[in-house]
């Protein structure tokens, strides 16, 4: 970080002081870094008017979720809740932030049953009675990116998958108990990878949430299973998503070598996911998307 001087403008833009906008809070900073903590730079730390942004773009990603869920069914294919997105997305102005990102072929992940994540819609899956499938959603609108996804369970599904999903959902209100300023993201993951296990799953290790704002991805990289004190520093203004991957039987995945993107459970049990975007806060934290 540079050397600003007291009476020269805060870093945020704030157009205040630095000895009166950012200097106690960076003094603290340093402080953490000291004790051996990771702390987020200053550019991952989103203002109020880049916060604002982010918020106009996460009331799309969330009409388009409610769109989804006002119909899917039974007898939808995947490929037409992609044109759902696309559709719903650029009426609204904004741009499917999936589509092209690193070469993926579609505006949407749809994923099904054993699906982990990045499940590609296709006019040849249509959905079944009993499925259950995460639709996840990102937008992108004047340079800001939302994020989030939901699962729908498609008529009626076994009891085993309906805890699963439900168990999975209610993993993101514990772990929100733990996103607070000055705690750790590792506390938050610890606490979801808790949760999990104790009601008989595992969550998956080697793909995380982000952080997202002024980019689809952003650092840093948030973990499930960490463990409480590790991970980035939470601050106020830092973005990311919330977004754990629980499975029915191991966490272990595996990705489709033939698509390079769908990510699979190696035992072929179900999987679940639910995502919010959350900012943190001076005294906790907001969802900006769901």
């Amino acid at each position: 970080m540079s050397k600003i001087g007291r009476n020269d403008p805060c870093w945020c833009g704030s157009g205040n002081k630095y000895k009166k906008c950012h200097l106690d809070f960076d003094r603290k900073l340093s402080t953490f870094r000291g004790m051996g903590a990771e702390v987020p730079t200053h550019g991952l730390i989103k203002t109020p008017a880049q916060i604002q942004g982010i918020k106009e773009s996460a009331k799309i990603n969330i009409a388009v979720l409610d769109y989804v869920a006002a119909h899917i069914k039974a007898g939808v294919t995947t490929e037409e809740i992609d044109q759902w997105v696309y559709q719903e997305t650029v009426k609204r102005g904004g741009i499917p932030a999936p589509l092209h990102y690193e070469g993926y072929p579609k505006s949407v992940c749809t994923s099904i049953d054993n699906v982990v994540c990045h499940g590609i819609p296709s006019p040849d899956r249509v959905l079944k009675e009993g499925d259950i499938i995460n639709v996840d959603c990102s937008t992108e609108l004047n340079g800001y990116f939302s994020d989030s996804s939901r699962m729908f369970c498609i008529g009626e599904v076994s009891p085993e998958k309906k805890r699963l999903v439900e168990i999975t959902k209610q993993s993101l209100s514990v772990g929100l108990e733990h996103v607070k300023p000055w705690g750790f993201l590792g506390d938050m993951g610890s606490a979801i990878n808790e949760f999990a296990t104790a009601n008989g799953y595992s969550v998956v290790r080697d793909i995380g949430g982000h952080g997202i704002g002024l980019a689809f991805h952003e650092d840093p990289w948030v973990s499930y299973v960490s463990l409480p004190g590790t991970e980035m520093l939470m601050v106020p203004g830092l973005c990311f998503t919330i977004e754990p991957m629980i499975n029915m039987g191991t966490y272990e995945i595996y990705e489709d070598e033939d698509d390079g993107w769908t990510i699979y459970t190696e035992d072929g049990q179900p999987s679940a996911q639910w995502e919010i975007q959350v900012v943190v806060t001076e005294d906790g934290y907001e969802i900006l998307s769901y």
